[in-house]
């Protein structure tokens, strides 16, 4: 017979979880979900990527109801178009936390200044300037991902030939510096507005996306639902977008937002090498070309704004595709805290204790 030493209650188990179950925390926790529950339980999580999501919209709604867009009205009194008769100086009147006035939070005539030579409002021009970058990224994003997911599925599905042409055509893209190429068609085609600057820099940001779906596929395209489909007399373009390409949503959605965000670093190149977006309209990458020369004329922040907006859109959309990456990545294991590990050992050994309770002298069964 065997005996059991009763475990003293004051001991600490350096292990959180039983060697021996298989069953960790993190299985527990999502057990019986989704695994569209899983990936926004795990990005809930990810504090870098949900406040990222609240600056974001937070600069999105300030953009979009300030001076209004589309059908949407604005409250500013000023508009990014039309020239004013600012004050001397024309500096900036923005008060947040009595740094910059008197005030903790004022706003004043002209929060971000004003351009003393031509008049205009530099807020009404930041806004603007958010409002056409982000059209801009947004429409080059879609443009990508649908040119980069089709080549990359093909070349994945089908192998053979078609992987050769396709991959040959994407290193001969890789090897096109974008800046370049999208200055040149720039000057020589006029392409100078929002959509034709988006066009461009969609038909060139699709290399990286599409050999990513494409290694995705080459694995996929062997597993065993695939056979199955193939079994059940399924075509090719059914196994491809029906089958085979909801796998692959988490690796397409993390590459898409790092690529807007560098989408937005690329066109404020242009912009400050005046190939992007001209006057009358205004981009953040046009507004640092226009504005680069004040910084010495005592008008740094007609200069300075655009920039930092920039930097917090980038920075914001960088977190969000880290956040992504660790909620559809399934190799990502949550750390959990000293906390939850002692309220799971102390609700695992509650349960202990009230089976043993539970079991009366006569349950004891001897071994032999």
């Amino acid at each position: 017979m065997t005996i059991n030493t009763p475990q003293d209650p004051h001991e600490t188990d350096p292990l959180p979880v039983d060697p021996g179950d298989e069953t960790t925390l993190e299985q527990k926790e999502v057990a019986g979900l989704s695994q569209g529950q899983i990936v926004r339980q795990r990005f809930l999580r990810h504090r870098g990527g949900m406040i990222s999501v609240g600056i974001l919209i937070l600069i999105l709604l300030l953009a979009a109801t300030s001076i209004g867009w589309g059908p949407i009205p604005g409250w500013w009194k000023y508009t990014y178009f039309d020239t004013y008769a600012p004050p001397e100086g024309a500096r900036a009147t923005l008060s947040v936390l009595w740094i910059g006035g008197h005030d903790f939070f004022s706003m004043g005539g002209f929060p971000f200044g004003a351009d003393g030579e031509r008049g205009y409002d530099n807020f009404a021009q930041v806004m603007r300037g958010i409002q056409q970058t982000l059209v801009i990224v947004v429409a080059m994003g879609i443009i990508s991902t649908v040119i980069g997911v089709v080549l990359g599925a093909l070349a994945g599905y089908y192998r053979g030939w078609v992987d050769s042409v396709v991959m040959r055509f994407t290193d001969l893209m890789i090897t096109l510096p974008i800046i370049l190429v999208t200055a040149v068609l720039g000057r020589t085609l006029g392409f100078t507005g929002v959509w034709s600057v988006a066009l461009a820099l969609g038909l060139l940001s699709w290399t990286s996306l599409a050999r990513l779906v494409r290694a995705e596929f080459l694995t996929l395209r062997e597993r065993e639902f695939v056979d199955a489909a193939r079994v059940a007399g399924a075509s090719a373009p059914r196994i491809i977008f029906k089958h085979i390409l909801p796998n692959c949503v988490g690796v397409i959605v993390v590459n898409v937002t790092l690529t807007v965000s560098n989408g937005i670093l690329v066109e404020a190149a242009l912009s400050f090498l005046n190939f992007g977006i001209q006057f009358p309209d205004v981009s953040l990458g046009s507004l640092l070309s226009h504005y680069q020369g004040r910084i010495l004329t005592g008008e740094p922040y007609l200069f300075l704004w655009p920039g930092v907006f920039i930097i917090l859109i980038v920075l914001c959309l960088n977190f969000i595709g880290d956040g992504l990456r660790d909620a559809f990545d399934p190799r990502q294991k949550r750390i959990p805290k000293a906390r939850e590990l002692r309220a799971t050992r102390a609700k695992d050994r509650a349960e202990e204790t009230r089976m043993s309770t539970a079991m009366g002298p006569g349950d004891l069964k001897d071994p032999l």
